[in-house]
């Protein structure tokens, strides 16, 4: 065999499933699974457990940082400024893990993308646990956060494209309940333990996860699109039970791929079409929605409102926030399927803008209105208006946007259209993170109502743009774009 031909084999191989490529075909993962679970509902539920681990990490990533600033700033000596920049360094690790990770999990599929994103984030969380310096701890940052900004793609997609239509709303919301049980969490064992053994802590999802991709099915989809034929039915077998009847929706997802595979090579200029331009710009739109609403600026401000209404203890008024965040986005979980995406986006958007404009309103009286007698008052509005807009961003916006990127993208484009709107999404979290304060200074109930503006253009992004994805197929979903 000759160069040429060694070479054309290696790149075949890197197509191959990451965890499979060693397996004889018969004894692939996916038979294991089909062979513990009788049933559709009871292996997608599994396959969403194991791989919800990754936002799990995700969510303690977020949240660490806030209860250990003292104790950071105290033993390693850091200023104010060091800090902040150890705080932001996650975004920018994300930032860059969105980008790498639609590729990587278009070579090696998307198991092998939560591979690539648990490992950097052990050795991360070991590299701050054991930090004698500033340095180190920056670097443990850098790679948490590449693996969020990695999770954040891989996740939502890996969740669609293997859960049935009747789940998918469902499963789908577990990657932000993940989240906000990972932030409290953080939040709780910071009240309890050591900012080194807290880090300690943050790597046990990431073990757990690497743990679990070995038991899992490959995506079906992802499969097919990279003509494993063999290996695609298995895992389709798998998630759907072996007494299902798969034919149905095996012929549905072959057409897509045949019909994607029929058009000339993917290029990015072919974005602009409408067929990849449409459903893009929604998941773009929402995803940015998302960040400019102020969700930041809430969970940033929301220590100083707690104690302007006698909520002393600023972690405790933290762990407060997560736990209101966890029950709202499961009884979400719960809802999806029932209520549909569009109704509850526009719920959830809705009731943000109205919190958002009182939470203005109150600063604005409180600002302009001498009276101290009614101070108390005002500080209560606020404070009601920041657990009402938590309870409604928990409702729609937090969730939703991540699901509908993952099942309006067709398959050849989900990729790289996938990580170009992850990565927006984490540019301007990066930038209503950083503007924040600038604008609290020129007029807190200005931001505000600045934030509202945004929510309630949400309401009429959504009613005009969104389509319901409901209980149809992605194929269904896909095609209606053409």
């Amino acid at each position: 065999m000759n160069y040429g031909e060694n070479f054309e084999n290696a790149i075949d191989g890197s197509k191959q499933p990451f965890l499979q490529k060693s397996m004889p075909e018969k004894s692939s993962s996916t038979h294991g699974v089909s062979a513990m679970f009788r049933g559709s509902t009871a292996t997608a539920i599994l396959c969403t457990l194991i791989v919800a681990m990754g936002p799990l990490q995700f969510g303690f990533t977020i949240g660490y940082s806030s209860p250990v600033q003292d104790d950071i700033t105290s033993d390693l000596s850091l200023t104010v400024s060091q800090y902040s920049l150890f705080g932001s360094l996650s975004n920018v690790g994300a930032m860059v893990g969105a980008i790498a990770s639609g590729k990587i999990a278009d070579c090696i599929g998307r198991k092998g993308a939560l591979i690539v994103a648990a490992i950097p984030s052990i050795v991360g969380w070991l590299a701050i646990a054991f930090t004698k310096n500033a340095l180190l701890l920056y670097v443990g940052r850098l790679l948490t956060g590449f693996a969020m900004g990695a999770i954040s793609f891989t996740v939502p997609v890996y969740i669609a494209e293997i859960a049935p239509k009747h789940l998918r709303g469902a499963l789908g919301t577990v990657n932000q309940l993940s989240i906000t049980i990972g932030i409290m969490l953080a939040y709780l064992f910071g009240l309890l333990v050591s900012w080194r053994l807290l880090a300690v802590i943050g790597l046990v999802p990431s073990v757990l996860l690497l743990i679990g991709l070995c038991i899992i099915p490959e995506s079906p989809r992802w499969l097919a699109k990279i003509g494993r034929e063999s290996d695609f039915e298995a895992s389709l077998r798998a998630l759907r039970g072996p007494d299902a009847d798969i034919s149905v929706e095996e012929d549905e997802i072959k057409t897509a791929v045949e019909a994607n595979q029929q058009q000339t090579r993917f290029k990015i200029s072919d974005l602009i079409e409408r067929r990849y331009a449409l459903p893009l710009t929604i998941g773009i739109g929402l995803l940015l929605l998302q960040q400019l609403s102020g969700i930041n600026a809430i969970m940033f401000y929301g220590t100083y409102i707690f104690k302007s209404a006698g909520v002393s203890s600023s972690k405790v008024a933290n762990l407060g926030l997560g736990a209101i965040q966890v029950v709202m986005t499961a009884f979400t979980a719960w809802l999806m399927d029932k209520a549909g995406r569009r109704l509850l986006l526009m719920i959830s958007a809705g009731g943000m803008a109205i919190c958002l404009f009182l939470v203005g309103l109150a600063f604005f009286l409180e600002t302009h209105v001498t009276a101290a007698s009614d101070e108390t008052p005002y500080s209560i509005l606020a404070l009601t208006g920041v657990l009402v807009y938590i309870v409604s961003f928990s409702l729609g916006i937090g969730a939703i946007p991540w699901i509908i990127m993952s099942e309006i993208l067709p398959v050849n484009v989900k990729d790289v259209g996938g990580s170009i709107a992850t990565l927006i999404n984490w540019l301007s979290s990066f930038a209503v993170t950083m503007t924040v304060n600038l604008l609290l200074e020129w007029s807190t109930s200005g931001t505000f109502w600045i934030y509202a503006l945004v929510a309630a253009f949400t309401v009429l992004f959504v009613a005009l743009w969104v389509p319901e994805t409901k209980g149809r197929t992605l194929e269904e979903i896909q095609s209606s774009f053409q």
